[in-house]
């Protein structure tokens, strides 16, 4: 089971790319450099604070702005282990199952508040706050083996290793 608790670091709604990763650092995709910047637009100490197995909690249509891959790669570099958020944008929805960051749509919306502790389950799409139990929609299979692997290529060369047939 794929469960973890974690420290809460809430954003509102509308949170962009260059808010995630500024663009003025994307001329090094070193992840300890985009590490050093993650978020710091949106909050300036997000790089200082965050802590392997914090837990990013936002509104509606978070990872707008670009198609930069920049974004989530920059997020799970921080160490953070989920970002639940009331809706994505679709291509930074995307973009993190591929690099392997586990995303959950539910509104936390009144329920949290920065340095709440959170527990998300993964296999059944659940984030507990205060005992309050809330359902998100849960992976299918096939991309919680993606997250599992961490992320599309390692899914597919694991693959490969095996020896099974991709269609």
């Amino acid at each position: 089971m794929k469960q973890f608790t974690g420290r809460v670091f809430l954003f509102g709604d509308d949170v962009d790319t260059d808010a995630i990763i500024p663009a003025r650092y994307l001329n090094n995709s070193d992840l300890e450099h985009l590490k050093k910047h993650c978020m710091e637009d949106a909050d300036q100490e997000f790089p200082n604070k965050v802590q392997v197995g914090d837990i990013i909690v936002a509104g509606k249509n978070f990872g707008c702005g670009s198609s930069r891959e920049h974004a989530p790669i920059a997020i799970n570099a921080s160490g953070v282990s989920c970002v639940i958020a009331e809706s994505f944008a679709r291509i930074f929805y995307r973009n993190a199952i591929n690099i392997g960051l586990p995303i959950l749509e539910v509104s936390l919306k009144g329920k949290v508040k920065d340095g709440d502790l959170v527990t998300v389950n993964l296999d059944n799409g659940t984030v507990e706050i205060k005992g309050e139990v809330l359902k998100a929609q849960a992976f299918p299979p096939e991309l919680m083996a993606i997250i599992e692997a961490g992320g599309l290529v390692s899914y597919v060369k694991k693959e490969i290793e095996a020896g099974e047939k991709h269609v």
